[in-house]
């Protein structure tokens, strides 16, 4: 029986190529979304992967979901917490609200995924939660003092429940991915982004198939040895 996967943020630019190199690799695949109903009706007819919707940092409404898929689809064995927003602005200039619904989502969301999943994981002795976190969550970024912190969060949060895991089976580690070609970054100015391209070594931004690989190989049998690690896919631009 395929194990069973589910991936937040999952029908749309890094979390969609992570959903559809997790059905290659075999996987009974769930996306999880909070927005654009239509997106995921034609990301679900396209792939044939089903979309749930749900606010993952809202902590009663992720566990419900949580239940409801493994009864659906089976238990769940693998979670990659991609779910993220961004509220930018200077520090000064930042609303509580901003700070607030940044940390509610994007760190609060792998809390809660991981509290809804973990016990079962740790239950059946094998598990696999693999964090999106950032470039930007190890080096910082002005403007970001929300998302920066989130990510940062995501960093640690993954080395600590790495250890509580590591003898239950349960994997736990993050991927930082640096600047990819996603409608996200497309929207920043052509000025701008040269500037940001100019910095990565490699010459160019990374491709959203590049973290699904390395969430594939996170995700996998061979990768049980491998916990408590942070995979920086960035073009070289960050490096310590």
């Amino acid at each position: 029986m395929a194990r069973v996967a589910v991936v937040t943020g999952g029908t749309r630019g890094i979390g969609e190529a992570i959903s559809l190199v997790l059905q290659e690799q075999g996987f009974t695949v769930v996306a999880n979304y909070a927005g654009n109903v239509e997106k995921a009706k034609a990301f679900t007819e396209r792939t044939g992967i089903p979309a749930v919707r749900w606010d993952v940092g809202d902590h009663e409404t992720t566990f419900h979901n949580c239940v409801d898929i493994a009864a659906r689809f089976g238990p769940i064995d693998v979670v990659v917490n991609n779910a993220g927003v961004t509220r930018d602005g200077v520090l000064h200039k930042m609303s509580f609200d901003d700070w607030n619904e940044v940390m509610r989502i994007n760190l609060g969301g792998c809390f809660n995924m991981a509290k809804a999943t973990f016990p079962g994981m740790r239950d059946r002795g094998w598990g696999r939660i693999i964090n999106i976190g950032s470039i930007n969550g190890q080096a910082g970024q002005y403007g970001q003092v929300n998302y920066a912190a989130a990510k940062s969060g995501i960093h640690g949060f993954t080395k600590a429940l790495a250890q509580e895991g590591a003898k239950f089976g349960v994997t736990v580690n993050a991927i930082a991915p640096g600047y990819i070609d996603t409608d996200m970054v497309a929207a920043v100015p052509a000025p701008v982004l040269e500037k940001i391209v100019a910095k990565i070594p490699v010459g160019r931004l990374g491709h959203a198939e590049e973290i699904a690989r390395g969430v594939a190989f996170l995700a996998s049998e061979e990768a049980g040895f491998v916990t408590g690690s942070t995979m920086s896919i960035n073009g070289g631009q960050h490096m310590y």
